[in-house]
Protein backbone atom coordinates (compact mmCIF):
# COMPACT_ATOMS: atom_id res chain seq x y z
CA UNK A 1 0.00 0.00 0.00
CA UNK A 2 3.00 2.37 0.56
CA UNK A 3 3.69 2.37 -3.18
CA UNK A 4 0.00 2.96 -3.94
CA UNK A 5 -0.22 5.90 -1.48
CA UNK A 6 3.00 7.39 -2.87
CA UNK A 7 1.70 7.10 -6.43
CA UNK A 8 -1.66 8.64 -5.48
CA UNK A 9 0.13 11.55 -3.78
CA UNK A 10 2.16 12.19 -6.91
CA UNK A 11 -0.97 12.07 -9.06
CA UNK A 12 -2.74 14.49 -6.66
CA UNK A 13 0.04 17.04 -7.10
CA UNK A 14 -0.22 16.68 -10.86
CA UNK A 15 -4.00 17.01 -10.81
CA UNK A 16 -3.93 20.07 -8.48
CA UNK A 17 -1.67 21.82 -10.98
CA UNK A 18 -4.13 21.31 -13.83
CA UNK A 19 -6.60 24.07 -14.68
CA UNK A 20 -9.78 23.24 -16.51
CA UNK A 21 -10.22 25.19 -19.75
CA UNK A 22 -12.77 27.96 -19.29
CA UNK A 23 -14.92 26.68 -22.13
CA UNK A 24 -14.94 23.15 -20.62
CA UNK A 25 -15.95 24.56 -17.20
CA UNK A 26 -18.78 26.53 -18.77
CA UNK A 27 -20.03 23.54 -20.77
CA UNK A 28 -20.05 21.31 -17.70
CA UNK A 29 -21.96 23.87 -15.64
CA UNK A 30 -24.50 24.34 -18.44
CA UNK A 31 -25.00 20.58 -18.65
CA UNK A 32 -25.55 20.38 -14.91
CA UNK A 33 -28.11 23.20 -14.92
CA UNK A 34 -30.05 21.40 -17.67
CA UNK A 35 -30.12 18.11 -15.75
CA UNK A 36 -33.54 17.20 -14.21
CA UNK A 37 -33.66 17.86 -10.48
CA UNK A 38 -32.96 14.88 -8.22
CA UNK A 39 -33.73 14.25 -4.58
CA UNK A 40 -30.01 14.13 -3.69
CA UNK A 41 -27.52 16.68 -4.96
CA UNK A 42 -23.75 16.31 -5.23
CA UNK A 43 -21.30 19.09 -5.98
CA UNK A 44 -19.46 18.45 -9.24
CA UNK A 45 -15.70 18.41 -9.28
CA UNK A 46 -14.00 17.46 -12.51
CA UNK A 47 -10.75 16.93 -10.57
CA UNK A 48 -12.51 14.38 -8.37
CA UNK A 49 -13.70 12.62 -11.51
CA UNK A 50 -10.15 12.41 -12.82
CA UNK A 51 -8.91 10.97 -9.50
CA UNK A 52 -11.72 8.39 -9.50
CA UNK A 53 -10.91 7.39 -13.06
CA UNK A 54 -7.22 7.02 -12.15
CA UNK A 55 -8.12 4.77 -9.20
CA UNK A 56 -10.30 2.58 -11.40
CA UNK A 57 -7.56 2.17 -14.00
CA UNK A 58 -4.82 1.56 -11.43
CA UNK A 59 -6.76 -0.93 -9.33
CA UNK A 60 -8.18 -2.61 -12.44
CA UNK A 61 -4.75 -3.22 -13.89
CA UNK A 62 -3.53 -4.69 -10.59
CA UNK A 63 -6.56 -7.01 -10.45
CA UNK A 64 -5.88 -8.32 -13.94
CA UNK A 65 -2.25 -9.02 -13.10
CA UNK A 66 -3.29 -11.08 -10.10
CA UNK A 67 -6.17 -12.75 -11.90
CA UNK A 68 -4.24 -13.89 -14.95
CA UNK A 69 -0.80 -14.74 -13.59
CA UNK A 70 -0.10 -18.13 -12.05
CA UNK A 71 2.77 -20.60 -12.19
CA UNK A 72 4.41 -22.16 -15.19
CA UNK A 73 3.51 -25.82 -15.69
CA UNK A 74 6.70 -27.87 -15.83
CA UNK A 75 7.37 -30.87 -18.09
CA UNK A 76 4.98 -29.95 -20.93
CA UNK A 77 7.40 -28.23 -23.33
CA UNK A 78 7.35 -31.18 -25.75
CA UNK A 79 3.55 -31.53 -25.65
CA UNK A 80 2.58 -27.93 -26.35
CA UNK A 81 3.93 -25.34 -28.76
CA UNK A 82 3.11 -22.01 -30.30
CA UNK A 83 0.64 -19.81 -28.45
CA UNK A 84 -0.07 -22.27 -25.63
CA UNK A 85 3.64 -22.62 -24.95
CA UNK A 86 4.06 -18.84 -24.81
CA UNK A 87 1.14 -18.48 -22.41
CA UNK A 88 2.52 -21.24 -20.20
CA UNK A 89 5.92 -19.50 -20.11
CA UNK A 90 4.12 -16.40 -18.79
CA UNK A 91 2.24 -18.44 -16.18
CA UNK A 92 -1.16 -17.69 -17.70
CA UNK A 93 -3.05 -20.59 -16.15
CA UNK A 94 -4.25 -22.29 -12.98
CA UNK A 95 -2.38 -24.93 -11.01
CA UNK A 96 -4.67 -27.85 -10.04
CA UNK A 97 -2.54 -30.83 -8.90
CA UNK A 98 -5.44 -33.19 -8.20
CA UNK A 99 -4.71 -36.94 -8.22
CA UNK A 100 -6.64 -40.16 -8.62
CA UNK A 101 -5.68 -43.76 -9.36
CA UNK A 102 -6.71 -45.88 -12.31
CA UNK A 103 -7.67 -49.54 -11.96
CA UNK A 104 -4.18 -50.79 -12.94
CA UNK A 105 -2.44 -48.62 -10.34
CA UNK A 106 -1.48 -45.83 -12.73
CA UNK A 107 -1.70 -42.40 -11.14
CA UNK A 108 -3.62 -39.71 -12.99
CA UNK A 109 -2.55 -36.18 -12.09
CA UNK A 110 -4.47 -33.15 -13.35
CA UNK A 111 -1.60 -30.68 -13.32
CA UNK A 112 -3.34 -27.50 -14.39
CA UNK A 113 -5.50 -25.71 -16.90
CA UNK A 114 -5.77 -22.57 -18.94
CA UNK A 115 -9.12 -21.06 -19.82
CA UNK A 116 -10.56 -18.29 -21.95
CA UNK A 117 -13.73 -17.48 -23.89
CA UNK A 118 -12.88 -19.95 -26.68
CA UNK A 119 -11.67 -23.06 -24.87
CA UNK A 120 -10.43 -24.69 -21.69
CA UNK A 121 -7.18 -26.64 -21.94
CA UNK A 122 -6.37 -29.33 -19.37
CA UNK A 123 -2.81 -30.58 -18.74
CA UNK A 124 -2.45 -34.03 -17.22
CA UNK A 125 0.12 -36.71 -16.36
CA UNK A 126 -0.20 -40.51 -16.21
CA UNK A 127 2.53 -42.15 -14.11
CA UNK A 128 3.26 -45.76 -13.18
CA UNK A 129 6.78 -46.75 -12.01
CA UNK A 130 6.06 -50.34 -13.08
CA UNK A 131 5.28 -49.22 -16.61
CA UNK A 132 2.09 -48.00 -18.27
CA UNK A 133 0.14 -50.74 -20.01
CA UNK A 134 -0.33 -50.52 -23.75
CA UNK A 135 -4.12 -50.67 -23.26
CA UNK A 136 -3.94 -47.65 -20.98
CA UNK A 137 -1.64 -45.61 -23.20
CA UNK A 138 -3.79 -46.31 -26.26
CA UNK A 139 -7.29 -46.16 -24.76
CA UNK A 140 -7.20 -43.63 -21.90
CA UNK A 141 -8.75 -40.29 -22.81
CA UNK A 142 -10.34 -37.25 -21.23
CA UNK A 143 -13.89 -36.97 -22.54
CA UNK A 144 -15.93 -34.11 -21.11
CA UNK A 145 -16.36 -31.54 -18.33
CA UNK A 146 -19.49 -30.77 -16.32
CA UNK A 147 -20.23 -28.13 -13.72
CA UNK A 148 -22.54 -25.23 -12.97
CA UNK A 149 -24.07 -24.19 -16.34
CA UNK A 150 -21.31 -26.26 -17.97
CA UNK A 151 -21.36 -29.26 -20.26
CA UNK A 152 -18.19 -29.12 -22.37
CA UNK A 153 -17.01 -31.84 -24.73
CA UNK A 154 -13.41 -32.68 -25.55
CA UNK A 155 -12.29 -31.29 -28.90
CA UNK A 156 -8.62 -32.09 -29.56
CA UNK A 157 -5.51 -33.14 -27.71
CA UNK A 158 -2.06 -34.66 -27.79
CA UNK A 159 0.12 -36.77 -25.50
CA UNK A 160 3.68 -38.08 -25.29
CA UNK A 161 4.95 -41.33 -23.71
CA UNK A 162 8.49 -41.25 -22.32
CA UNK A 163 11.19 -43.72 -23.38
CA UNK A 164 10.85 -45.75 -20.16
CA UNK A 165 7.06 -46.16 -20.73
CA UNK A 166 6.44 -44.96 -17.18
CA UNK A 167 4.97 -41.50 -17.82
CA UNK A 168 2.60 -39.81 -20.26
CA UNK A 169 2.30 -36.04 -20.50
CA UNK A 170 -0.81 -34.85 -22.26
CA UNK A 171 -3.14 -31.96 -22.96
CA UNK A 172 -6.77 -31.85 -24.07
CA UNK A 173 -8.85 -28.86 -25.14
CA UNK A 174 -12.55 -28.59 -24.29
CA UNK A 175 -15.38 -26.27 -25.19
CA UNK A 176 -15.37 -23.16 -22.94
CA UNK A 177 -16.88 -23.51 -19.47
CA UNK A 178 -19.27 -21.22 -17.62
CA UNK A 179 -17.78 -18.12 -15.95
CA UNK A 180 -19.98 -18.91 -12.93
CA UNK A 181 -18.52 -22.37 -12.26
CA UNK A 182 -16.34 -22.71 -9.15
CA UNK A 183 -15.59 -26.42 -9.48
CA UNK A 184 -15.62 -28.80 -12.41
CA UNK A 185 -16.07 -32.53 -12.89
CA UNK A 186 -13.55 -33.87 -15.38
CA UNK A 187 -14.58 -37.20 -16.96
CA UNK A 188 -12.21 -39.76 -18.46
CA UNK A 189 -12.42 -43.21 -20.03
CA UNK A 190 -10.16 -45.95 -18.71
CA UNK A 191 -9.75 -49.60 -19.83
CA UNK A 192 -10.17 -52.63 -17.57
CA UNK A 193 -8.57 -56.07 -17.65
CA UNK A 194 -11.79 -57.60 -19.02
CA UNK A 195 -11.52 -55.36 -22.08
CA UNK A 196 -14.38 -53.09 -21.02
CA UNK A 197 -14.18 -49.31 -20.79
CA UNK A 198 -15.73 -47.25 -17.99
CA UNK A 199 -16.14 -43.51 -17.59
CA UNK A 200 -14.93 -42.09 -14.29
CA UNK A 201 -14.60 -38.52 -13.03
CA UNK A 202 -12.43 -36.36 -10.82
CA UNK A 203 -13.50 -33.05 -9.27
CA UNK A 204 -11.14 -30.14 -9.83
CA UNK A 205 -11.27 -26.54 -8.57
CA UNK A 206 -11.82 -23.72 -11.04
CA UNK A 207 -11.34 -19.99 -10.57
CA UNK A 208 -13.30 -18.08 -13.25
CA UNK A 209 -11.43 -14.89 -12.30
CA UNK A 210 -8.30 -16.45 -13.79
CA UNK A 211 -9.97 -17.10 -17.13
CA UNK A 212 -8.68 -14.77 -19.83
CA UNK A 213 -11.23 -12.59 -21.57
CA UNK A 214 -11.79 -12.28 -25.31
CA UNK A 215 -9.48 -9.74 -26.93
CA UNK A 216 -11.64 -9.19 -30.00
CA UNK A 217 -15.22 -10.20 -30.74
CA UNK A 218 -17.38 -9.16 -33.64
CA UNK A 219 -20.67 -10.22 -35.14
CA UNK A 220 -20.56 -11.16 -38.81
CA UNK A 221 -23.53 -11.20 -41.14
CA UNK A 222 -22.04 -12.47 -44.36
CA UNK A 223 -23.45 -15.18 -46.65
CA UNK A 224 -21.71 -16.45 -49.76
CA UNK A 225 -23.05 -18.66 -52.53
CA UNK A 226 -21.10 -21.69 -53.69
CA UNK A 227 -22.01 -24.26 -56.35
CA UNK A 228 -24.35 -26.35 -54.20
CA UNK A 229 -25.53 -23.95 -51.49
CA UNK A 230 -24.40 -21.18 -49.14
CA UNK A 231 -21.89 -20.50 -46.34
CA UNK A 232 -22.88 -18.00 -43.62
CA UNK A 233 -20.43 -16.45 -41.16
CA UNK A 234 -21.97 -15.36 -37.85
CA UNK A 235 -19.15 -14.32 -35.51
CA UNK A 236 -15.42 -14.16 -34.85
CA UNK A 237 -13.94 -14.32 -31.35
CA UNK A 238 -10.24 -13.84 -30.71
CA UNK A 239 -8.91 -14.89 -27.32
CA UNK A 240 -5.36 -15.34 -25.98
CA UNK A 241 -5.32 -19.06 -26.90
CA UNK A 242 -7.05 -19.07 -30.30
CA UNK A 243 -9.33 -17.35 -32.78
CA UNK A 244 -12.70 -18.94 -33.57
CA UNK A 245 -15.06 -18.29 -36.48
CA UNK A 246 -18.62 -19.62 -36.20
CA UNK A 247 -21.35 -19.94 -38.78
CA UNK A 248 -23.69 -22.24 -40.66
CA UNK A 249 -23.24 -24.12 -43.89
CA UNK A 250 -26.07 -25.24 -46.15
CA UNK A 251 -24.26 -26.98 -48.99
CA UNK A 252 -25.69 -30.08 -50.61
CA UNK A 253 -22.35 -31.78 -51.34
CA UNK A 254 -20.48 -30.56 -48.23
CA UNK A 255 -19.68 -34.11 -47.05
CA UNK A 256 -18.35 -35.26 -50.42
CA UNK A 257 -14.91 -33.70 -49.84
CA UNK A 258 -12.76 -34.06 -46.73
CA UNK A 259 -11.66 -30.89 -44.91
CA UNK A 260 -13.70 -28.41 -46.92
CA UNK A 261 -13.00 -25.75 -44.28
CA UNK A 262 -9.28 -26.10 -44.89
CA UNK A 263 -9.69 -23.75 -47.85
CA UNK A 264 -11.00 -20.88 -45.68
CA UNK A 265 -8.13 -18.63 -44.61
CA UNK A 266 -7.92 -15.98 -41.90
CA UNK A 267 -5.48 -13.22 -42.82
CA UNK A 268 -4.12 -10.85 -40.17
CA UNK A 269 -1.99 -7.96 -41.44
CA UNK A 270 -2.00 -9.72 -44.80
CA UNK A 271 -0.52 -12.97 -43.49
CA UNK A 272 -2.42 -16.27 -42.97
CA UNK A 273 -3.07 -17.37 -39.39
CA UNK A 274 -2.41 -21.07 -38.80
CA UNK A 275 -5.58 -23.16 -38.89
CA UNK A 276 -5.86 -25.48 -35.88
CA UNK A 277 -8.98 -27.45 -36.78
CA UNK A 278 -12.70 -27.32 -37.47
CA UNK A 279 -15.91 -29.09 -36.52
CA UNK A 280 -19.53 -29.15 -37.62
CA UNK A 281 -22.81 -30.43 -36.19
CA UNK A 282 -26.30 -30.79 -37.61
CA UNK A 283 -29.11 -28.72 -36.11
CA UNK A 284 -32.69 -27.70 -36.89
CA UNK A 285 -31.41 -24.48 -38.50
CA UNK A 286 -28.84 -26.26 -40.65
CA UNK A 287 -25.31 -27.44 -40.12
CA UNK A 288 -23.36 -25.31 -37.63
CA UNK A 289 -19.61 -25.04 -37.94
CA UNK A 290 -16.63 -23.52 -36.22
CA UNK A 291 -13.11 -23.03 -37.55
CA UNK A 292 -10.27 -22.61 -35.06
CA UNK A 293 -7.15 -20.61 -35.85
CA UNK A 294 -4.11 -19.61 -33.84
CA UNK A 295 -4.15 -16.41 -31.77
CA UNK A 296 -4.06 -13.04 -33.53
CA UNK A 297 -0.97 -10.81 -33.39
CA UNK A 298 -0.97 -8.08 -30.74
CA UNK A 299 -0.69 -5.37 -33.38
CA UNK A 300 -3.71 -5.82 -35.64
CA UNK A 301 -3.85 -3.50 -38.65
CA UNK A 302 -6.07 -5.60 -40.92
CA UNK A 303 -8.13 -8.77 -40.63
CA UNK A 304 -10.06 -10.63 -43.31
CA UNK A 305 -11.59 -14.02 -44.08
CA UNK A 306 -10.78 -15.44 -47.49
CA UNK A 307 -12.81 -18.30 -48.98
CA UNK A 308 -9.88 -19.41 -51.07
CA UNK A 309 -11.31 -22.85 -51.86
CA UNK A 310 -14.47 -24.72 -50.97
CA UNK A 311 -16.25 -27.81 -52.22
CA UNK A 312 -17.72 -27.23 -55.68
CA UNK A 313 -19.42 -29.24 -58.39
CA UNK A 314 -18.76 -29.48 -62.12
CA UNK A 315 -21.12 -31.17 -64.56
CA UNK A 316 -19.02 -33.26 -66.99
CA UNK A 317 -21.16 -35.67 -69.03
CA UNK A 318 -17.93 -37.45 -70.02
CA UNK A 319 -17.95 -40.53 -72.27
CA UNK A 320 -14.47 -42.04 -72.15
CA UNK A 321 -13.53 -44.80 -74.56
CA UNK A 322 -12.00 -47.88 -72.91
CA UNK A 323 -10.95 -49.57 -76.14
CA UNK A 324 -7.38 -48.30 -75.71
CA UNK A 325 -5.91 -46.96 -72.47
CA UNK A 326 -3.35 -44.18 -72.82
CA UNK A 327 -0.85 -42.98 -70.21
CA UNK A 328 -1.99 -39.39 -70.54
CA UNK A 329 -4.61 -37.85 -68.21
CA UNK A 330 -8.06 -36.55 -69.04
CA UNK A 331 -8.38 -32.93 -67.82
CA UNK A 332 -11.46 -31.01 -66.66
CA UNK A 333 -11.48 -27.72 -64.70
CA UNK A 334 -7.78 -28.17 -64.03
CA UNK A 335 -8.35 -31.61 -62.46
CA UNK A 336 -6.89 -34.74 -64.01
CA UNK A 337 -8.04 -38.36 -64.30
CA UNK A 338 -5.95 -41.37 -65.30
CA UNK A 339 -7.41 -44.75 -66.25
CA UNK A 340 -4.94 -47.32 -64.93
CA UNK A 341 -6.53 -50.70 -65.61
CA UNK A 342 -9.70 -52.36 -66.95
CA UNK A 343 -10.31 -56.04 -66.16
CA UNK A 344 -13.08 -58.62 -66.00
CA UNK A 345 -13.18 -60.91 -62.95
CA UNK A 346 -15.76 -63.45 -61.70
CA UNK A 347 -17.34 -60.74 -59.53
CA UNK A 348 -17.75 -58.34 -62.46
CA UNK A 349 -15.85 -55.55 -64.20
CA UNK A 350 -13.13 -53.60 -62.37
CA UNK A 351 -11.74 -50.24 -63.47
CA UNK A 352 -8.82 -48.71 -61.59
CA UNK A 353 -8.49 -44.93 -61.90
CA UNK A 354 -6.47 -42.12 -60.32
CA UNK A 355 -7.53 -38.51 -59.84
CA UNK A 356 -6.37 -35.47 -57.95
CA UNK A 357 -6.69 -36.07 -54.22
CA UNK A 358 -9.69 -33.76 -53.76
CA UNK A 359 -11.84 -35.20 -56.57
CA UNK A 360 -14.90 -37.40 -56.06
CA UNK A 361 -16.69 -38.59 -59.20
CA UNK A 362 -20.47 -38.44 -59.47
CA UNK A 363 -22.84 -40.58 -61.53
CA UNK A 364 -20.29 -43.17 -62.69
CA UNK A 365 -21.37 -46.05 -64.92
CA UNK A 366 -20.12 -48.19 -67.80
CA UNK A 367 -21.64 -48.72 -71.21
CA UNK A 368 -21.47 -51.87 -73.30
CA UNK A 369 -23.58 -52.44 -76.41
CA UNK A 370 -26.07 -49.73 -75.41
CA UNK A 371 -26.43 -51.22 -71.91
CA UNK A 372 -25.59 -48.80 -69.09
CA UNK A 373 -24.59 -50.32 -65.73
CA UNK A 374 -24.06 -48.05 -62.66
CA UNK A 375 -21.16 -48.45 -60.28
CA UNK A 376 -21.61 -51.14 -57.62
CA UNK A 377 -18.90 -50.15 -55.12
CA UNK A 378 -15.42 -48.67 -54.77
CA UNK A 379 -12.55 -50.57 -53.14
CA UNK A 380 -8.84 -50.25 -52.35
CA UNK A 381 -8.68 -46.46 -52.18
CA UNK A 382 -5.13 -45.21 -51.54
CA UNK A 383 -3.21 -41.95 -51.82
CA UNK A 384 0.05 -41.97 -53.78
CA UNK A 385 2.46 -39.55 -55.41
CA UNK A 386 2.37 -39.19 -59.18
CA UNK A 387 4.27 -36.64 -61.22
CA UNK A 388 5.10 -34.71 -58.05
CA UNK A 389 1.50 -34.40 -56.86
CA UNK A 390 -0.80 -36.34 -54.55
CA UNK A 391 -3.33 -38.49 -56.34
CA UNK A 392 -6.14 -40.70 -55.12
CA UNK A 393 -6.20 -44.17 -56.69
CA UNK A 394 -9.17 -46.54 -56.33
CA UNK A 395 -10.86 -49.46 -58.05
CA UNK A 396 -14.49 -49.26 -59.11
CA UNK A 397 -16.55 -52.44 -59.45
CA UNK A 398 -19.51 -52.95 -61.78
CA UNK A 399 -21.99 -55.83 -61.85
CA UNK A 400 -21.30 -56.99 -65.42
CA UNK A 401 -19.48 -59.86 -67.13
CA UNK A 402 -19.03 -58.03 -70.43
CA UNK A 403 -16.00 -55.88 -71.07
CA UNK A 404 -17.28 -52.29 -71.33
CA UNK A 405 -16.74 -49.93 -74.23
CA UNK A 406 -17.11 -46.64 -72.37
CA UNK A 407 -16.76 -45.15 -68.89
CA UNK A 408 -19.51 -42.59 -68.23
CA UNK A 409 -19.07 -39.77 -65.66
CA UNK A 410 -21.88 -37.27 -64.99
CA UNK A 411 -19.90 -34.84 -62.85
CA UNK A 412 -17.34 -34.34 -60.10
CA UNK A 413 -17.15 -32.84 -56.62
CA UNK A 414 -13.86 -31.05 -55.96
CA UNK A 415 -12.18 -28.19 -54.12
CA UNK A 416 -13.05 -25.21 -56.28
CA UNK A 417 -11.21 -21.87 -56.20
CA UNK A 418 -13.55 -19.01 -55.15
CA UNK A 419 -11.23 -16.31 -53.68
CA UNK A 420 -14.06 -14.45 -51.95
CA UNK A 421 -13.08 -12.00 -49.18
CA UNK A 422 -14.69 -10.63 -46.03
CA UNK A 423 -12.97 -7.58 -44.53
CA UNK A 424 -13.31 -7.43 -40.74
CA UNK A 425 -10.64 -4.88 -39.77
CA UNK A 426 -9.29 -2.54 -42.43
Amino acid sequence: MDNLEKRLAEEKKLIDSIQAPSELDARLRTALHNTPEKTKRYAFSWKTAVIALFLIILMGSQYNAVAFYGKKLLGFDEVINGTLKELNEKGMGQIVEKRTELEDGTELMINGLISDSNQLVVYYTLYNPKGIRTSTSESFRLSRISGFLTNSNAEAGTSLLNDEHTEIKGMMSFEPVSPFAKKLNLYFWQPHQNGQMTEESIEIPYNPNKAMAAEFKQSLKMTFKVDKGTISFHSITASPTMTMIKGTVNVENFDRIDSSFGGIELLANGKPIEIMGSSNTSSLRGRKFDIRYNALPKQLDSLEIVIKEFVGYQKLEEKISLSSITNGPITNEGKELWIKKVSTIPQGVEITIATDGDVMLDGVSIQSQEEVIPIKTTVNQTYTKQEGREVKERTMQFDSTTKPEYLLIEGMHYMKVYNKKIKIVD
